[in-house]
């Protein structure tokens, strides 16, 4: 077992395997539940949560759970479309999130070290809530983000369903979307060189120059993209925003003072916050 733990291409083989195992666990409960599609997603998507953290706890690991976040939106607009057929605003819709979730998925490969390695978020939470972890762990780091990415992925759902034909508000959102991935794309390249390059302190070059968190404005804006796009062909259903809302909500009071509290201990952060803008990469 250490001998997997301590392999990247096994523990990537591994964390692979559960994931097939769980998007077929999904499908099944999708087509054992007697209720409304939503509801039915719903649960579906619960199940697999629970299967996952199953595994979570049995390689004492919470970042198992990590690829979950990009990989979900893939497989269930994936499965709609193969299901309804692809309707022009399907199609963007489709394009915009494997775009975003193949990419954001490679980027956790690449930064993946192995089942011996974990989000540091996770061992913070950790080490500060002793017992009451595992229900954290449950609620917090693993159901609470599929909640809100369920919400988020939402909207292509209803617009798959309903084979809707794209108009100038699909392109737009689509735009965005692609906009935001890319944005994502060279924000967490720059990370990663900079990383490989033996620095720890304080990254100040390229998209991080002006902003503390431009790969976080690419994640919020990516499903204010998809909300668009499905409101602009079915807006008497506005209420598909939610999940936007509550990915941008969950990024504001959780994700990013997290992240700024940690910067916080590093040399010159104080300077730092005060010259940069928190998303925008833009001269302050």
């Amino acid at each position: 077992m250490d001998k997997i733990r301590n392999s990247k291409a096994s523990s990537i083989l591994v964390i692979a395997c559960i994931y097939l195992v769980a998007a077929c666990l999904g499908v099944w409960v999708y087509m054992l539940m007697p209720f409304k599609f939503w509801l039915k997603l719903l649960f579906a998507d619960c199940a697999v949560t629970v299967f996952v953290f199953i595994f979570s706890n049995l390689f004492n690991n919470a970042s198992v759970y990590d690829p979950y976040w990009s990989v979900q939106p893939m497989v269930i607009a994936g499965w709609f479309v193969l299901f309804y057929g692809a309707s022009s605003a399907s199609l963007l819709l489709l394009i915009s999130i494997v775009y975003w979730g193949c990419r954001l998925t490679f980027n956790w490969a690449y930064a993946f070290e192995g089942l011996n390695h974990q989000d540091w978020r996770y061992t913070k939470l950790k080490n500060e809530n002793g017992k009451l972890y595992p229900l954290l762990n449950l609620a917090g780091i693993h159901m609470m983000p599929t909640l809100i990415v369920y919400l988020c992925t939402l909207p292509a759902v209803f617009v798959i369903r309903e084979e809707r034909s794209a108009n100038i508000g699909s392109v737009t959102g689509a735009v965005i979307c692609m906009g935001a991935a890319t944005l994502q794309l060279f924000a967490d390249a720059q990370m990663q060189k900079y990383r490989k390059s033996g620095e720890h302190g304080l990254i100040r070059t390229g998209l991080w120059k002006n902003a503390r968190h431009p790969n976080y404005l690419g994640e919020i804006l990516m499903w204010w993209g998809v909300a668009i796009q499905a409101v602009s062909v079915m807006p008497s259903r506005w209420w598909l925003i939610a999940g936007a809302v509550a990915n941008t909500v969950m990024f504001f009071t959780v994700s990013i003072p997290m992240a700024d509290k940690r910067q916080s201990a590093k040399p010159g952060y104080a300077e730092y916050k005060a010259s940069t803008r928190c998303l925008l990469p833009i001269p302050k």
